[in-house]
């Protein structure tokens, strides 16, 4: 099927001396009146276990409707304006005579949205289609960021099509910002958000910090900075400023040591100086340090045959420890949503501490 690039059109009323873009034969401000976006109040919430969306989409009130961004975890409940409370007591009785518990359930008001799929489907396809490569153009400049947290070009692709997406149910076109700008203004955003999630509050913040005072002393003197000015430039002394670069260093070489099904641990853990490094740099470390020892314990056993039973990654055996013990899952519970026995948890899991035992003693010394 062939698809049409977005088609400018005369105007001579734009002072820019632009002609505006045409998505599926609508003029790109008359596809935004055709699905205006509307205030609405929302209920946000994450369970213990995931929900059947069918079901609790065929109970939901009159006008009411839910979205899973499975990634996050997290479910949305929308209602008209001034049913906030009545959607949070109606989600946690629900939720309660399922069997199933809500964590962070609140409500929010006044949130103004649209759904991406009430626009023409035409104009909607030619929008996305004619943003992606500008966005992909744009996210350039963050190319170190996204090659650490989406490697795969066509994951890449996929994930900025999802800010796109995004983009257009929360633009607002009565604040007279054309959505290009509005979309490279998120997309920014998105990005360090990517860093935040993965790396922990604290970590990717010092990190963005540093980025922000270094891009804008390039813009003043055309040049990079050396320590000390970039210092001087941040209000801090060079003390602080290596402290903190060696810590952002030493969470992003943690975070990206090894995968399930990756060979032996043959990488040195330089960590932070305890002494000198923030509590809550110490404190993220300490997780992820448990959490690499965690998946380097449920990794392929050195020398084992790759049809026996050790020279394969644990899955099940990693699942049982991390859902237990972080996740806030019974392994009855488990057994029922993976199919398998508790008996043949347990074998799996008593695997995972043997070789668990000796990586945290090692930790330990």
């Amino acid at each position: 099927m062939n698809h049409r690039p977005a088609t400018p059109v005369d105007d001579t009323t734009d002072p820019r001396g632009r002609a505006p873009l045409v998505f599926g034969g609508i003029p790109e401000a008359e596809g935004w009146a055709l699905a205006p976006i509307t205030p609405r109040d929302r209920v946000h919430f994450r369970t213990d276990r995931e929900l059947p969306l069918g079901e609790l989409r065929r109970d939901l009130p009159d006008g009411v409707t839910v979205s899973y961004d499975q990634g996050d975890g997290l479910y949305r409940v929308d209602g008209v304006p001034g049913t906030a409370q009545v959607l949070v007591e109606w989600v946690r009785t629900w939720c309660a005579g399922h069997g199933v518990g809500t964590v962070g359930l609140r409500a929010e008001t006044d949130v103004r949205r649209r759904a991406p799929r009430d626009l023409p489907p035409a104009f909607l396809d030619e929008l996305c289609r004619h943003y992606l490569p500008v966005s992909l153009k744009r996210l350039q400049r963050n190319a170190s960021t996204l090659r650490l947290h989406v490697p795969d070009p066509d994951d890449l692709t996929q994930q900025v099509s999802e800010w796109i997406l995004k983009a257009v149910g929360i633009f607002d076109e009565g604040k007279g910002v054309p959505f290009g700008a509005f979309l490279a203004t998120q997309l920014s955003k998105w990005v360090h958000d990517l860093g935040r999630n993965a790396h922990g509050r604290t970590a990717a913040d010092t990190e963005h910090r540093q980025q922000k005072a270094v891009a804008a002393f390039l813009v003043e003197h055309q040049r990079r900075p050396s320590e000390k000015e970039l210092a001087a430039y941040m209000g801090q002394s060079v003390a602080t400023l290596r402290r903190n670069s060696q810590t952002v260093a030493t969470l992003n070489g943690l975070r990206n040591l090894q995968s399930l099904d990756g060979g032996p641990d043959a990488t040195e853990v330089m960590l932070p100086d305890t002494a000198e490094a923030p509590d809550e740099i110490m404190g993220e470390a300490d997780q992820t340090l448990l959490s690499h020892a965690l998946t380097a314990a449920c990794a392929p056993e050195s020398g084992a045959r790759p049809d026996q039973r050790a020279g394969q990654p644990n899955v099940l055996g990693w699942a049982t420890w991390y859902l237990t013990t972080w996740g806030g899952r019974t392994k009855t519970q488990l057994s029922a949503d993976l199919g398998t026995s508790v008996r043949n948890m347990n074998v799996h899991a008593d695997r995972v501490e043997r070789a668990l035992r000796s990586r945290l003693a090692d930790l330990a010394d």
